[in-house]
């Protein structure tokens, strides 16, 4: 029975190889059949994780398949390399110089854990800013342009279009969002003050600046290429007031209570 088991596997491993190429199975694969493998100049990858075999059907092309018997040229992925990397004590396979990729791997390195948790934290911010751009097909003046801005239109032309208290609640909302460029000027070491009062004058002549946070002068964000995502600040703007009506209620409540434990 063993030496018909064997004979088995061999039957399905052994075969004329032409060309090269690479197994990656989900599986295990004993060692002789490693072995016939690789003599005949297939790689042989074992256990390979369910989610590395579905990113590389999308890399690669190509289907996986069950069972060696739905085995077929049209089955089949195609790589330009494949090669084997040794990164400190861990092996890595690297699938490289494909066709049409439409999923890769980024390899992060760092000295610690912190290190490369930062890195990766940074990737994904850097992923999803251009896929909200890519959907939005819109984006923002960054540097604190945009609020400023705002701040500006609200004032000047909104402000207008009310009357009475409300006019306090328009003013209230512009000064709020100066607060993005005020923190920009803070975290840079600049003077608040003179950073906004600059920044609103540019404004003023019509000049749509943002801030330098290495010279705390009026940049054009757009020449610079500092951008902001377009759903990222639309919700912000839309959480900002909920949030504060939300505060604003919870006071009234903790006083309603305090005013009903008072004796008549």
């Amino acid at each position: 029975m063993v030496a018909a088991e064997r004979r088995s596997v061999d039957e399905r491993v052994c075969a004329d190889n032409d060309s090269n190429f690479a197994v990656i199975n989900q599986k295990g694969i004993d060692p002789p059949s490693l072995d016939l493998l690789a003599r005949a100049g297939i790689i042989a990858l074992r256990r390979a994780k369910r989610r590395n075999m579905e990113r590389l059907v999308l890399a690669c092309g190509g289907e996986a398949v069950n069972s060696v018997d739905d085995l077929t040229p049209d089955y089949l992925g195609w790589a330009g390399l494949v090669n084997e990397h040794i990164l400190g004590e861990e092996k890595y396979t690297f699938v490289e110089n494909v066709k049409n990729p439409h999923s890769c791997t980024i390899l992060i390195k760092g000295p610690n854990d912190h290190t490369i948790a930062q890195i990766k934290d940074a990737v994904r911010d850097g992923l999803r800013a251009v896929k909200n751009t890519i959907e939005d097909k819109a984006i923002v003046l960054g540097a604190g342009a945009f609020e400023v801005a705002a701040r500006q239109y609200l004032v000047n032309e909104v402000k207008k279009t009310v009357k009475g208290r409300a006019q306090l609640g328009v003013e209230a909302f512009a000064d709020a969002l100066l607060v993005v460029p005020k923190i920009l000027a803070e975290n840079s070491g600049l003077d608040t003050q003179d950073v906004i009062i600059e920044l609103m004058g540019e404004h003023d002549k019509g000049n749509v600046v943002g801030l330098n946070l290495h010279t705390g002068e009026p940049i054009d964000p757009q020449m610079e290429g500092i951008f902001d995502n377009y759903s990222v600040k639309r919700q912000l703007i839309n959480s900002g007031p909920v949030i504060a009506s939300q505060l604003l209620l919870v006071d009234k409540v903790i006083r309603a209570s305090r005013n009903m434990r008072k004796p008549s």
